[in-house]
């Protein structure tokens, strides 16, 4: 209990105090250590759950297993981590003039606001809750991407927030669906939003309804995952939001719509008894994995480059949950994992090297390695890892993937060889001149602080090398859950 209420307890008073305090020169360390306590009760609420076994908690409020407290682990780790790096990259933002005082104290006190909603979204045991936490975490995030307020920027935070709000009422309107179903079996009242009471009567749910209810879920919750081709926000928000922001979002959001989506698909799955809802899902993801792939050519600016990778991997994911089975949703787990860890360590180097050189535009940003060594082999080390190159996690999971796909479904193993081909090239072309290409910058006097990125990386670089048994078996656990 005291573990649950640290962790919704404190992103809320950290958004209240840094709402109020946000432009001090302590803002930034409160938000670090904020974030750093929210993380130290995750693990302790991980401990505890897999020690004792699934809980529910005040009054079956909020519930939580070894799926749901996986992903409360890592995004209170993301965002720690995250946190650090924004306190050197948002310093010397407002040195640049690109932020003024109060800008800074809505940032600050919009990232644990933010962190709160994707914290409830995991934790709920109501389904209901859960729509609406992701609401208010659209809402939370349509102001940090519009932070700088630019015309992009702004641009971009109205198509965030239109297409996403579209999204959202699909979703609305599948939990509805879903509501009117579970009360025929459970009755009026709130137990039956309860993701616990589905779960126990979910084979004798309406099939027809929870079909239809599916897919507004899937649409809706999809939107948010970027899901093709739901994704069109997602490009213009990673590249005019602040860094920092770009990183959780990819890293974190993304992981926890897609939450969602395979929540419900259990319930679906045990109404219906087809597979119509796995392959839904296996379609919506080789789209997405396909399409990305061949927008990654087109890309000159580094961060749609990469949150065009974020598409491609979510609907790697997306595939994996789709196929089901505990092997598949074991690669799913892992993949997420892998992409979260990577992706946020690739977006704290393209910051600084955005921030260094004054300019996202690829053709302009060559030689990091001279120019900044840390930078440079943080951003190649990335981008290695995140392109499934052995021995790290997203080779690994992208492994088990496209195996268990080519023994079940041996139809959709050349489209994702396709897809993951076309990407190693687009990207790996592009980062190869980024980081060695020739350049007449001189060399940064002093190498900045990327201690997250080399952590995420070796982090990476360990779940392919070797998993603890103890998070093996975490895996697994969850993995059975899905499968």
């Amino acid at each position: 209990m005291t573990e649950l209420l640290l962790i919704l307890c404190l992103p809320l008073a950290g958004a209240a105090v840094l709402g109020l305090r946000g432009e001090r020169t302590w803002a930034a360390e409160a938000n670090a250590a904020f974030s750093l306590v929210t993380f130290l009760a995750a693990v302790a609420l991980a401990a505890r759950v897999v020690g004792q076994g699934p809980l529910v908690l005040l009054s079956e409020l909020f519930f939580v297993d070894a799926l749901n407290v996986f992903l409360v682990t890592l995004t209170a780790f993301v965002g720690f981590t995250t946190s650090l790096f924004s306190r050197v990259y948002m310093r010397v933002e407002q040195q640049l003039g690109r932020l003024t005082g109060m800008r800074l104290r809505l940032y600050h006190g919009m990232y644990q606001m933010f962190m709160f909603t994707m914290l409830v979204a995991l934790l709920t045991n109501n389904v209901g809750i859960l729509w609406v936490a992701m609401e208010a975490a659209t809402l939370a995030t349509v102001l940090l991407v519009s932070l700088y307020r630019t015309p992009a920027s702004i641009e971009a935070a109205w198509k965030y927030f239109i297409l996403c709000g579209v999204g959202i009422a699909q979703a609305l309107f599948g939990t509805i669906l879903l509501y009117l179903a579970a009360e025929r079996v459970l009755g009026a009242g709130g137990s039956a939003l309860l993701w616990t009471h589905l779960h126990e009567v979910k084979d004798q749910l309406e099939p027809t309804v929870l079909g239809i209810a599916f897919v507004f879920l899937l649409v809706g919750y999809g939107t948010k995952v970027g899901l093709v081709p739901l994704h069109n926000w997602l490009p213009d928000a990673h590249a005019e939001g602040p860094t920092p922001i770009s990183a959780v979002l990819s890293g974190l959001l993304l992981n926890v719509a897609l939450y969602a989506v395979v929540r419900n698909k259990v319930l679906v799955d045990a109404a219906l008894g087809s597979p119509l809802p796995g392959y839904l899902m296996m379609g919506f993801g080789l789209l997405s994995v396909l399409v990305a792939a061949f927008f990654l050519f087109r890309q000159k600016d580094v961060k749609r480059l990469f949150a065009y990778s974020s598409i491609e991997h979510m609907g790697i994911a997306a595939f994996a949950f789709g196929m089901g089975g505990p092997v598949a949703a074991f690669g799913g787990l892992l993949h997420m994992t892998a992409h979260s860890l990577t992706k946020s360590a690739i977006f704290f180097a393209v910051g600084h090297a955005a921030q260094k050189t004054g300019t996202q535009n690829m053709d302009e940003i060559r030689g990091l390695v001279h120019v900044s060594p840390a930078v440079g082999w943080g951003l190649m080390v990335g981008g290695i890892a995140i392109l499934g190159i052995p021995p790290f996690g997203v080779f690994a999971s992208e492994f088990v993937i496209l195996t268990t796909a080519m023994r079940d479904h041996p139809w959709a193993a050349p489209i994702l060889l396709i897809g993951l081909g076309v990407a190693f090239a687009s990207v790996f072309s592009r980062l190869q001149a980024m980081v060695f290409g020739d350049t007449t910058a001189k060399r940064l006097p002093h190498p900045p602080a990327l201690l997250p990125v080399f952590v995420h990386l070796a982090l990476v670089l360990m779940l392919g090398l070797y998993m603890p048994p103890y998070l093996a078996a975490w895996y697994r656990q969850a993995a059975a859950m899905l499968g």
